[in-house]
């Protein structure tokens, strides 16, 4: 079988962690399995990557470029040498010539006072270039051949985007005349998060934006199989935190992990789930700690849950947008300008709900896009379009999951009748014709006891017994 494999920050983060990786890929390569592995950079390093550039970008001093190359340095420098053995000093000296390449971006930045986003992506790529070297000389280590390759390397042709590029349909042509014919080889370690545009300017995807490279390398080189190897042991029904006997769920849809992670939940990115569904191929996510469990598995045919619901999820964080008046009772073209003057500005609509009287409309946006939705929408006030827009910023919104919820008679009023009886307030509704989401808004004091309340309504802590 061919197979492509990430390993997320987590499974790379140490010498122990990344030896459990290298144990995982040699099993498979072993077996005869054609392989193609993404990785990460090191948990917590372009966190890093992306403080230290807006740092000496408004700073009067270059005093902390220094000490934070040597942190690099001597951190991955450290797992280098107990996992690559004969390869630490190829290795090394390659690893020295990128943090030098780093390190003078960085006095670039600091020198011009600017850091442009198409800076910030090239600096913040360093944690997937440094990290590769060291996870592919652990492989050669145990006597399997291994090449490192960038995303643009690797095929992956994006939008110019910078933060939150988008692969182009191009991409899965050059992925399979670049990485394919390699596999028989050897095991190529590519570089997730980046890819490039026409031009060969280096874009980073976004978040998750490692998973949606495993699913764009995954679709070019027609793997069988996606493995998403994190620290978990799959998708669950809720957040753990939140819900302690929260379930792994064997087997879940893309169309519901895609409306899980739109809505929070810390599974793979809607962009990443696009490409492996377009070509029906399954994905897996699966527990780099714990290797026999048999993690999640993410298909496209819809199973249906015994229980109707499958998942729960919520978003805080986020912001409901009120915009009433009667003058837009009837009158065309009032949506039209609402949508078109956020769009303007760049805000991200999540949620959309309006009363039939037509007199009011409710979305939910970004916390953080709260103040420029309400700016955009001044001009229709002044134009008589509406009578005012106002922000609620102490909301969270809610979304309940399951392909069973199609057509199945009285759920709706299931889970209200359930948060009723709890003594929740729900603000605001919203559903697709699709029927596998219901989301609804309530106060953010309220948004975990909603999840509560509906995880042991729906009994999502026990086995399907269907």
């Amino acid at each position: 079988m061919r197979f492509l494999m990430k390993f997320g920050g987590t499974s790379v983060a140490d010498a122990d962690s990344l030896s459990r990786t290298v144990d995982i890929i040699e099993e498979h390569h072993r077996a005869g399995h054609e392989l193609a592995v993404v990785v990460s950079a090191q948990r917590g390093v372009t966190d890093q990557l992306i403080a230290i550039a807006q740092e000496i970008a408004d700073s009067r001093s270059s005093a902390t470029i220094e000490p934070f190359i040597n942190s690099l340095r001597l951190r991955h420098m450290k797992v280098l040498s107990e996992v690559a053995g004969d390869c630490e000093g190829e290795v090394g000296d390659q690893m020295e010539e990128r943090l030098c390449n780093l390190e003078n971006i960085l006095n670039a930045v600091h020198n011009l006072r600017e850091l442009t986003p198409r800076s910030l992506d090239y600096i913040i790529t360093y944690g997937e270039r440094l990290n590769s070297l060291v996870v592919s000389a652990a492989i050669r280590q145990r006597g399997i051949p291994s090449m490192v390759m960038d995303g643009c390397e690797a095929g992956i042709l994006t939008t110019p985007q910078h933060g939150e590029a988008m692969a182009l349909p191009e991409s899965e042509g050059r992925i399979r005349s670049r990485v394919q014919p390699l596999l028989t080889e050897m095991i190529p370690v590519i570089m997730g998060f980046m890819g490039c545009t026409e031009k060969g300017i280096v874009t980073t995807l976004g978040r998750s934006g490692s998973d949606y490279s495993a699913a764009i390398i995954g679709a070019g080189i027609d793997a069988d199989e996606i493995w998403i190897w994190t620290d978990v042991d799959g998708i669950m029904t809720s957040d753990p935190r939140l819900i302690p006997d929260a379930r792994v769920l064997p087997t879940i849809s893309y169309l519901e992990v895609m409306e899980l992670s739109y809505f929070g939940a810390k599974v793979m990115h809607p962009r990443s789930i696009e490409p492996a569904m377009k070509k029906n191929i399954l994905v897996r996510v699966k527990n780099t700690f714990n290797p026999t469990h048999p993690g999640t598995s993410i298909v496209w045919h819809e199973k249906r849950d015994s229980r109707v619901v499958k998942a729960l999820t919520y978003i805080d964080k986020v912001a409901l947008i009120n915009i009433c008046g009667a003058q837009m009772i009837g009158r065309p073209g009032v949506a039209k300008a609402i949508f078109s003057a956020l769009a303007d500005k760049e805000v991200n609509v999540m949620m959309i709900s309006q009363g039939s009287s037509e007199a009011n409309i409710s979305l939910i946006v970004e916390e953080s896009q709260a103040g420029i939705a309400i700016d955009s929408l001044a001009g229709l006030v002044r134009q008589g379009l509406i009578r005012e827009a106002t922000a609620n910023r102490d909301v969270c919104a809610v979304a309940v999951v399951g392909v069973g919820m199609a057509g199945a008679k009285g759920t709706g009023g299931r889970i209200f009748t359930a948060l009723g009886h709890g003594g929740v307030n729900v603000m605001m509704i919203s559903q697709g014709s699709s029927e596998v989401n219901i989301s609804f808004v309530v106060t953010q004091e309220d948004g975990p006891k909603a999840v509560r309340i509906l995880h042991d309504e729906f009994r999502l802590s026990e086995e399907d017994d269907a």
